[in-house]
């Protein structure tokens, strides 16, 4: 049998909207994956902990403050701290064009805008796991 695929769903930082967060880790469970939504004002350090605890093979962050290049960079330093190398960090919300290519460039995965379909991040969420099984 498969494994299912594991997946935190988190809001960082102040932002308290969430309404795309949870249409999200709605999508992701009708998907087929497990998803840990940790609600809303998540700090890194909270959710890569929480990614630990609950053994996920994603992380994917909500985020629509405008903090993304603080937030993104500093949950990837935690991560290779607690050796997360074998866990996507993905996520989506308000993001301009060029702070998209520099987070990838950094080593988050794919970064989805608003209007992307959901099945489009059911999708790569799929594929890469696919690509990078974890033991």
């Amino acid at each position: 049998m498969d494994k299912k695929i594991r997946v935190l769903v988190a809001k960082a930082g102040l932002d308290g909207h969430d309404r795309g967060a949870k249409v999200i880790a709605a999508a992701l469970r009708d998907a087929g994956m497990e998803v840990i939504y940790t609600g809303l004002r998540q700090t890194p350090e909270m959710i890569v902990e929480a990614a630990i605890q609950e053994d996920v093979d994603v992380i994917g962050i909500s985020i629509l403050s405008g903090a993304h290049m603080t937030i993104f960079p500093k949950i990837l330093n935690l991560m290779k701290e607690r050796s997360l190398n074998d866990v996507l960090l993905t996520g989506g919300g308000i993001i301009p064009e060029e702070d998209l290519k520099e987070l990838k460039k950094l080593g988050v995965g794919e970064l989805f805008t608003p209007g992307t379909p959901t099945q489009n991040v059911a999708s790569f969420i799929n594929a890469w796991c696919e690509n990078h099984p974890r033991d």
